[in-house]
C-alpha cells in the first residue's frame, strides 16, 4: 500500500560515522541528551531496544506541561533501520516512525519518515509545525554527534 500521501520525510547527512549515529539512536544515555527540540531535559522512563520492546521518554515543555513520547519497536535492522509505533502526547498520536541509516564514507545519510494514519492528519501535523519540531531535534542530534566524535 502506498503511504507517500500520508508520510512526512526529513533527510539529513550527519558528519559522523554510521556506528556513532546508530549508537546515538539506540543508547538511552545518548537519547536523553538530544531527543528534545528546545534544549529541555529528556527523562528516559522506559527503553527496551528490541523488536516488541517499548520506549517512553518524558520532557517538560516551555509551558511546564509534560510531553510524553512513547512507542514500540516493530523492526530493527542493525546499522540500517529502526521502525516504531509512536505517540507524542499531547500533539501527535498513532503514527509510525521509520529511521533509515546509510553509510556515506565517514558520514551517515539519514532519512526519517513519519507515517500518519490519514493524509488529512499528515496535513494537520504539517500545519502545526512538525518539520520545525523534528528539524530542531535533528539539529540537536547533529550537535551531540559533534561532541561525541
Amino acid at each position: 500500500m502506498d503511504k507517500s500521501n500520508r508520510t512526512i520525510t526529513i533527510k539529513k547527512t550527519f558528519n559522523a560515522p554510521i556506528a556513532l549515529v546508530w549508537e546515538a539512536w539506540s543508547d538511552p544515555q545518548h537519547i536523553a541528551k538530544w531527543w528534545n527540540p528546545r534544549g529541555e531535559g529528556t527523562t528516559i522512563v522506559e527503553h527496551s531496544f528490541k523488536v516488541g520492546g517499548k520506549w517512553k521518554y518524558s520532557m517538560l515543555m516551555p509551558n511546564g506541561q509534560e510531553f510524553i513520547a512513547e512507542g514500540e519497536y516493530t523492526e530493527i535492522t542493525e546499522l540500517e533501520k529502526i521502525t516504531s509505533t509512536a505517540n507524542f502526547k499531547p500533539m501527535t498520536e498513532g503514527v509510525e516512525i521509520v529511521s533509515l541509516f546509510k553509510k556515506n564514507g565517514d558520514k551517515t545519510d539519514f532519512t526519517f519518515h513519519v507515517i500518519h494514519p490519514t493524509e488529512a492528519y499528515k496535513i494537520q501535523q504539517e500545519q502545526m509545525g512538525i518539520m520545525n519540531g523534528w528539524g530542531s531535534v535533528f539539529s540537536r542530534l547533529d550537535e551531540f554527534l559533534k561532541e561525541l566524535s
